[in-house]
């Protein structure tokens, strides 16, 4: 608000430069000639007086409506929020906004929610689902604006991010193994899941053989059934579990403790997932793999900018890093830890 009490206008950070609306205006929107002690004046002057640009103003110069689309069908929003919660960190410092559309499984829902986005003018979208493997039921090819793809299968020839899931599990594995685990089993959800044959293939590499490889459904109840089966037997029962994901884990957990035996100190028990409102409450908190889903979505944020603005993007599939978070199910620490590149640190 200026001195008045108004709104804040260009024409008082001008006064305040000591440069001309015109000057003030190129400035801030890193356009036109002039020095950078010019261009950084005005910006401090736009900064100390709380000066916000119309964004409509802006779009009508820059031919840019500051708004870029997330198109999901993972209404549950298990993948989707924290792919957003990273996609709006990348943003909101550029005065980008985000339009979310949720369009679960259907394609006439799908192609009206991308009619909006594009009647709206947004200036890229961001395709986001529930699996990596599994295309949006809305055709997003030859559209007139960028399109990236984030947690899910994207076009031929696109820009596409997902989590580096032979990287966490064998991270998993080997954190396992680097408690003097001898006898890791896996057990996991559906095989027709990609993501499943990727985290199988890592842990058979680690284990440097076969291994014993369980597959299932993600669920709790089939963490016990699988406790079940493979404590029904008689001779040497596994001394580690790596799951698929945390809530397999979860009953895993759950039905040793039914059966009188401790974790970690008889079994160590590894999640894939890191979903906070399992992993946590899990007793004893669970041991997992962070699929840094934030960290995705930044990347997709800074990406569809990129390509937004003009600027070559190499196009295929890239693999972000996952980070295994430590806790007691392992045999971990007390306090939470994060394992990134081999080396352990303190969580925040």
């Amino acid at each position: 608000m200026n001195a008045g009490g108004g709104r804040v206008r260009i024409y008082d950070v001008a006064r305040l430069a000591e440069v001309s609306v015109a000057t003030a205006s190129k400035a801030l929107n890193d356009t036109g000639r002039m020095t950078e002690e010019t261009r950084n004046r005005v910006k401090a002057a736009a900064t100390e007086l709380g000066f916000r640009p119309n964004a409509m103003a802006r779009g009508l110069i820059q031919k840019r409506s500051f708004t870029i689309g997330l198109l999901t069908n993972d209404t549950y929003g298990r993948f989707t929020l924290p792919v957003m919660a990273g996609i709006s960190a990348a943003l909101v410092d550029r005065g980008v906004s985000v339009f979310l559309c949720g369009i679960e499984d259907d394609p006439a829902l799908g192609r009206v929610h991308l009619d909006a986005m594009l009647d709206k003018q947004v200036d890229g979208i961001i395709a986001s689902g529930k699996r990596i493997d599994r295309r949006l039921p809305v055709d997003l090819s030859d559209l007139p604006v960028p399109v990236v793809y984030a947690f899910t299968e994207g076009q031929e020839g696109s820009v596409t991010l997902v989590s580096d899931d032979f990287q966490g599990s064998t991270e998993a594995v080997e954190h396992l193994l680097a408690h003097d685990r001898k006898r890791v089993v896996h057990v996991t959800g559906p095989e027709t899941f990609a993501s499943v044959r990727e985290r199988a293939s890592a842990y058979r590499a680690v284990i440097g053989g076969e291994g014993r490889v369980l597959y299932g459904t993600w669920s709790e109840s089939w963490g016990h059934e699988a406790v079940a089966e493979l404590w029904g037997t008689d001779g040497e029962h596994p001394d580690a579990v790596f799951c698929g994901n945390d809530q397999i884990a979860r009953g895993v957990v759950d039905a040793l403790r039914e059966r009188g035996i401790k974790v970690p100190e008889s079994v160590s028990v590894v999640g894939f997932d890191n979903w906070e409102i399992v992993a946590s409450q899990t007793r004893p908190p669970l041991t997992s793999v962070d699929m840094n889903l934030e960290a995705i979505g930044r990347e997709a944020g800074r990406l569809v900018l990129e390509l937004a603005e003009g600027k070559p993007v190499e196009p295929g599939v890239r693999k972000l890093p996952c980070r295994l978070v430590i806790r007691q199910s392992s045999g971990g620490d007390a306090a939470v830890t994060e394992r990134r590149g081999g080396l352990a640190t303190a969580a925040d």
